[in-house]
């Protein structure tokens, strides 16, 4: 087949990547995005399905006589989060943004169904899949369990994210552990308000609950193993109270991150224990609510070389590299790795706003390396 235009190409995907842009949906609510997904996939000749997992997307594309198939994929999901960039494709939806790069994740993944349907150059199938709601941790468990793996069988599967701070065209991965689990904890202290004027007279919260909050610092620094990472993090305290009234109630939120389920385990363990002991101390009770939303993200050793090697073809050798060490960012595409080995790849977006900030706008330079590394590790994988 003849090879595509790469500068026509580079050309599309801006241009799908502004419209994505322009128009951000929430998790499970990503129609439009989904119907624009799904119309580019038929244009390119790809059998496609809609409403995998709610408003998921998977193209299939087969070529040759092979019976092996693996699987891209790429999130579609925005955040609520007010724009503040001035660009002519800014957010239209007030108050909800793509401030994690996912229009570009989408982008390149359209692009690559694009080079592989139009050049062909591997023997099997690839499946595509566009994840709706991967920023809380339920995309990928809403295609799991609407049959994606029984109705779109693949035996392994890839996936990537920008990082600001890494230059454009730079790409880096790891074997092994490399995002983190994330728990969310809620602790809610129950007591008996009252006048400022007179603490005495009551139970108030505010006292214990700061007390709560230092003493849950030295969950990671007394009780988990120095060789161990763990994060802790207090982002809420929520009170009754006001101005002159001492508070009855109080509520304490945050999350935690880990690597291993034995760190996690342990974490909620020593919660439970000292928010009871800190309630007990001031005479008041806890309620503890602990959850697990992502599971730690942990890549194959084998096809992390074959990413590696995949990079190395369509970049520049130099700009391959092992990621330093692991983020206790979180990433849903863990969930896909319970089931089949794959590897979780870091794009560079350049000297751009940090990911979750109103100030920040995927680099669209990085588009054609991100599409080109897809397109290449399928057809390492899928040899024709």
């Amino acid at each position: 087949m003849a090879e595509l235009d790469q500068e026509n190409l580079h050309r599309d995907m801006t241009a799908w990547r502004h419209e994505l842009h322009a128009h951000p949906e929430f998790g499970f609510e990503e129609k439009r995005t989904s119907a624009f997904v799904a119309q580019k996939l038929r244009e390119f000749g790809l059998e496609v399905a809609e409403g995998v997992g709610g408003t998921g997307v998977v193209g299939t594309l087969t070529r040759g006589s092979g019976n092996r198939a693996i699987a891209l994929r790429a999130d579609m999901d925005a955040l609520r989060i007010a724009e503040q960039g001035t660009m002519t494709y800014r957010s239209q939806t007030l108050g909800t943004m793509h401030a994690c790069g996912h229009d570009g994740h989408t982008s390149m993944l359209l692009g690559a169904a694009k080079l592989l349907a139009g050049e062909g150059g591997f023997d099997g199938t690839v499946r595509f899949i566009f994840q709706p709601a991967e920023e809380w941790g339920r995309g990928a468990l809403a295609m799991l369990n609407d049959g994606l793996l029984e109705r779109f069988p693949f035996e392994e599967i890839f996936g990537l994210h920008n990082m600001p701070g890494l230059p454009v065209g730079h790409f880096e991965t790891r074997a092994g552990p490399i995002m983190s689990a994330e728990d969310n904890f809620e602790i809610m202290l129950k007591g008996v308000g009252g006048h400022a004027a007179r603490p005495h007279a009551g139970n108030e919260t505010l006292v214990a609950a700061c007390a709560l909050v230092i003493a849950l610092q030295t969950i990671v620094s007394r009780r988990l193993s120095p060789a161990d990472i763990g994060v802790v993090s207090v982002t809420e305290l929520i009170t009754d109270g006001t101005r002159n009234a001492l508070p009855g109630l109080a509520r304490i939120l945050g999350d935690a991150r880990s690597f291993r389920p034995e760190v996690s385990a342990e974490i909620e363990k020593q919660m439970r224990r000292i928010a009871e002991g800190t309630a007990q101390a001031h005479n008041v009770s806890a309620e503890i609510t602990y959850t697990r939303e992502f599971v730690p993200l942990v890549n194959d050793a084998t096809l992390v070389e074959e990413a590696f090697a995949a990079a190395r073809s369509v970049l520049a050798d130099n700009a391959v590299g092992v990621a330093a060490e692991p983020t206790t960012g979180s990433e849903d595409f863990a969930r896909f790795l319970e089931h089949v080995p794959g590897c979780f790849v870091f794009l560079g977006n350049g000297d751009s706003a940090p990911l979750h900030n109103p100030s920040y706008d995927f680099n669209d330079e990085g588009l054609l390396h991100g599409a080109r590394f897809h397109a290449a590790i399928a057809r390492r994988r899928l040899p024709g």
